[in-house]
């Protein structure tokens, strides 16, 4: 698929999803929040549902912890520009509340496409529920965040998952911004090498 084609393909699933009704989130939403980011690229960051700030502006990641997440890919040597960035969950659930199995499921497809299209060399889930849910899809063993983050799992030649901390357990605990800020340099130095064909 080319560029061009990939770019039609992610416009029109962006359309069907501000139509859809799978399930009652879109009773509560404002914006559906589809992703953004370069479809030729070769990392995609999955979070795990818009809060306030994406549920107002239709752009995944834009409130305080997505601020902070780019700030953190900056100091790292990430462009946000050169990631393409989206969630399990293209609707915010009421009062941020966790994302529920049943939601998950019916936004699935969403997730498959971008995922499909875009044909990411590096996935990189942000927190427990998108690490899960990666980590189910493509037949790895569950283990917790806290013994998965910043570690390469193959899931393909050429294709590795690699969980992270979600940006907002360094909001509420200042100390985990360390290991975070470390797991980025990682995924930083695994970008470039993908980029360099290596």
């Amino acid at each position: 698929m080319n560029m061009e084609s990939s770019e039609e393909t992610l416009r029109k699933l962006s359309l069907e999803a501000e139509q859809c009704r799978r399930c009652p989130l879109w009773t509560t939403r404002r914006r559906v929040v589809f992703g953004e980011g370069p479809v030729n690229s070769v990392a995609m960051m999955i979070g795990e549902a818009p809060g306030r700030e994406e549920d107002l502006t239709g752009r995944p990641f834009v409130g305080k912890s997505g601020r902070l997440l780019t700030e953190m890919m900056e100091s790292a040597g990430i462009s946000r520009s050169e990631v393409y960035i989206t969630s399990l969950l293209k609707c915010r659930p009421p009062n941020n509340r966790n994302p529920m199995a049943s939601e998950i499921k019916m936004c699935a497809y969403f997730l498959d496409e971008q995922l499909r299209v875009i044909n990411p060399s590096i996935i990189l889930p942000l927190g427990k529920f998108a690490s899960e849910n990666m980590f189910l899809k493509f037949g790895l063993s569950l283990m917790p965040i806290s013994r998965a983050h910043g570690k390469p799992f193959e899931i393909s030649r050429g294709k590795v998952i690699i969980p992270l901390y979600h940006p907002a357990v360094v909001a509420y605990n200042p100390n985990m911004r360390g290991v975070l800020e470390k797991d980025l340099l990682f995924v930083s130095k695994i970008i470039k090498d993908k980029k360099a064909g290596l």
